[in-house]
């Protein structure tokens, strides 16, 4: 069983890796880790290149997400877990590798983004109402305040509290809270940028970006 995680953990943690926002920016001539918040995530790809660029990005990364956590579930189905055991522990150490890549990518010397679309994306899987209380969390927070960061980490907050309130595993609500201390501590330049009201809103664009 100990195999059977480390290796689930490792092939989430390559899928995770995969730096699509760099990536999409880069064929637009664009060095997304100099631009903006130089952050390669969804949000600042579209602030810097626009809807149709960040959303392939939010949906690339989702989806990394989503492949990392179900895999292991179809290689259990299919037969080929050989005794692994039960798949929600195999479906944890997925996401959680898929995480730890997308926000350490050994592909970009361990830089990458703050893990919010690859975590919708495993959870989708794992917990797709808790992903419903999330969304609609921020959407209301982004509608109100136009900060997509504090709406992230208030939807990160309600996956929880969901998990919680619908006695969900204690794996699965453990891992959630753990997924929401992660995605606030990679936000902390958000917070000291909002607690200065400086942080960026929806709509606003930086200066040209510079080319890659």
């Amino acid at each position: 069983m100990i195999v059977a995680l480390l290796l689930t953990a490792l092939i989430g943690y390559l899928l995770g890796s995969l730096p699509f926002g760099y990536l999409v920016a880069r064929a637009k001539g664009v060095n997304i880790f100099e631009v903006g918040s130089k952050n390669p995530g969804a949000t600042n790809v579209r602030r810097v290149l626009g809807a149709g660029p960040g959303n392939l990005v939010f949906a690339l990364d989702a989806l990394k997400g989503a492949a990392a956590t179900a895999a292991p579930l179809l290689w259990l189905r299919l037969g080929g877990g050989g005794g692994a055991g039960e798949p929600l522990p195999l479906m944890v150490a997925g996401l959680a590798g898929a995480l730890l890549g997308h926000s350490f990518s050994c592909f970009t010397r361990f830089r990458g983004g703050k893990g919010v679309a690859t975590g919708a994306g495993g959870f989708l899987v794992l917990f797709p109402l808790g992903v419903l209380a999330a969304a609609a969390t921020w959407g209301l927070t982004v509608l109100l305040t136009r900060y997509v960061s504090l709406g992230s980490m208030l939807a990160a907050v309600a996956l929880t509290v969901a998990a919680w309130a619908l006695h969900q595993p204690q794996l699965l609500v453990g891992l959630c809270a753990a997924v929401t201390l992660f995605v606030i501590l990679r936000h902390r330049t958000n917070i000291a940028r909002l607690a200065a009201g400086t942080e960026s809103k929806v709509g606003q664009k930086p200066a040209n970006p510079p080319a890659a």
